[in-house]
């Protein structure tokens, strides 16, 4: 690939990000925590004002619990995301008008620049959830459902919901109805991930049921001392996952 002008690129990030300032403005007034700020103009953290709108300053999230934490997560499955944002692959209009002119190697950065960051976790979520539901989640979360082929999310997602790198996200932190949206994305196929899609293949045996439940125990649990993504192990996971390669 050619080398890019980066003052070309910032221009065009900075009109994208007008447009997506002009749909969600009301929306970023309310969130002190997704302030722009960034401290010289020509560099990485400057580039990435236009996703602190939605993810906070540092990808730790904002109040609003449809935009997820990004923070952490590994640089192999943030890009991944920002690729298939870029290509149509997947559908939200504010992320896909951000990165529709971007190349592979500007995402890379940004990818492996919110994957370093560190910042600390929100409360996890306490929503009101009767016992039983929240046992059916910790199960699935934790053990599965063998007679539905439903393998334990911490099979691939780490013992402490932190993810495997290189391609599959940590859970820890994630809001109960983010959570939820996705599972439904991948029932009705509306979200995918290469091929073999593992996700889609788990997702479409859960119930409405399941779906509540498992996010909902998932949205409530702590983050652990140290909630950096555990290392690739291909032996270990039940399913063939594209994402992995």
């Amino acid at each position: 690939m050619k080398n890019v002008d980066r003052s070309k690129l910032f221009s065009v990030a900075l009109r994208s990000l007008t447009a997506v300032a002009a749909m969600t403005s009301a929306l970023a007034l309310a969130q002190n925590e997704a302030i722009a700020s960034f401290k010289v103009l020509d560099s990485l953290e400057a580039r990435v004002q236009g996703c602190v709108t939605c993810h906070g300053q540092s990808g730790q999230g904002t109040s609003n619990v449809y935009f997820p934490r990004i923070a952490g997560k590994p640089a192999g499955y943030l890009y991944n995301q920002l690729v298939a944002f870029r290509d149509g692959k997947r559908h939200y209009t504010p992320m896909n008008y951000l990165v529709a002119y971007l190349p592979d190697p500007y995402l890379r950065e940004i990818a492996e620049h919110f994957a370093k960051q560190r910042p600390p976790f929100a409360t996890p979520e306490q929503t009101a959830v009767d016992s039983q539901t929240l046992d059916r989640g910790q199960l699935l979360a934790t053990v599965g459902d063998s007679q539905k082929g439903v393998p334990a999310c911490v099979t691939c997602h780490g013992a402490g919901l932190t993810g495997m790198n290189p391609g599959i996200p940590g859970l820890v932190g994630l809001r109960s109805t983010y959570i939820a949206a996705q599972l439904t994305r991948w029932r009705t196929g509306d979200r995918r991930a290469a091929e073999p899609d593992c996700m889609k293949r788990i997702a479409t045996r859960l119930s409405d049921v399941d779906v509540t439940a498992v996010s909902s125990w998932l949205a409530r649990q702590a983050p652990p001392a140290d909630p950096s993504p555990e290392s690739s192990n291909l032996v270990r996971m039940p399913l063939a996952c594209g994402s992995q390669r």
